[in-house]
């Protein structure tokens, strides 16, 4: 399944947020967000994800959906969202519920995802015994088990500490190689972005536009430490100026 955004603008009230976004997710590729704060990143995910209806334009999928997809767009927060009265084996089986699965097929996806995401031994743990980057991970598993075709990911790893990112992010790096799953990336972390990105939107300051677009044609497992330093540092040449624009209005909101 491809995802085809077309001229997506986007308004609220007065206040001007997007203007002509177009781009395609084709599968197996991952596409992140990148931009100035305020640019409306999380805005194109929500329109994206169908939380909200775009003012303009529209996001379509073509192609079907993989056979037994409950829920082909499916979203990774960046608070986890998870339920804490819940276990972690319950939070996963969350969007399960209101299918028609008897229960032995909940408990077998459920057990799946859990084992996809490395929380296979802590099915009966809850999230209050759970570290942050344990906690992501069930928010990971939960979304697994929704057996989506793109994952919609809002700054996933940004509550995390540095070691913690770094070792999560080569957990995501492994398991999205071992899937057929796209994704688009919304972070603000410009490293984190050419470490996981096939392309790399670049929006520009609120009403964002596409002012530009990286394609990383190494692999992602073969990028060394130099080609990463090198397209963030290209990656910050173009928002830096913007960036710094975007941070003095909202200072002054």
């Amino acid at each position: 399944m491809e995802l085809v955004v077309s001229e997506v603008s986007h308004d609220f009230g007065a206040v001007a947020v997007l203007r002509d976004i177009s781009f395609r997710v084709a599968p197996g590729e991952i596409v992140a967000l990148v931009g100035p704060s305020g640019c409306g990143k999380s805005t194109l995910l929500s329109i994206v994800g169908g939380l909200l209806r775009p003012g303009r334009g529209e996001v379509a999928a073509v192609g079907a959906a993989p056979e037994g997809s409950f829920n082909p767009l499916t979203f990774v927060f960046q608070d986890f969202a998870l339920l804490p009265w819940r276990s972690v084996a319950d939070n996963v089986g969350f969007p399960l519920e209101h299918t028609r699965l008897g229960a032995g097929e909940r408990r077998a996806i459920v057990a799946d995802a859990l084992r996809r995401a490395g929380l296979a031994e802590f099915a009966a743990a809850y999230p209050k015994q759970l570290s942050g980057g344990m906690r992501q991970r069930v928010g990971l598993a939960r979304a697994l088990a929704a057996r989506p075709e793109i994952l919609l990911m809002d700054e996933p790893f940004s509550a995390l500490d540095s070691q913690t990112r770094d070792l999560l992010i080569e957990d995501f790096l492994r398991l999205m190689d071992g899937e057929r799953l796209s994704a688009i990336y919304v972070t603000h972390n410009l490293e984190e972005a050419v470490r996981l990105a096939d392309r790399i939107v670049v929006l520009s300051k609120r009403p964002g536009r596409i002012r530009d677009v990286m394609t990383l044609g190494e692999k992602r497992a073969a990028r060394a430490d130099s080609y990463i330093a090198e397209h963030q540092r290209a990656l910050w040449s173009l928002i830096r100026a913007e960036a710094a624009e975007a941070e003095r209005e909202i200072a002054n909101v």
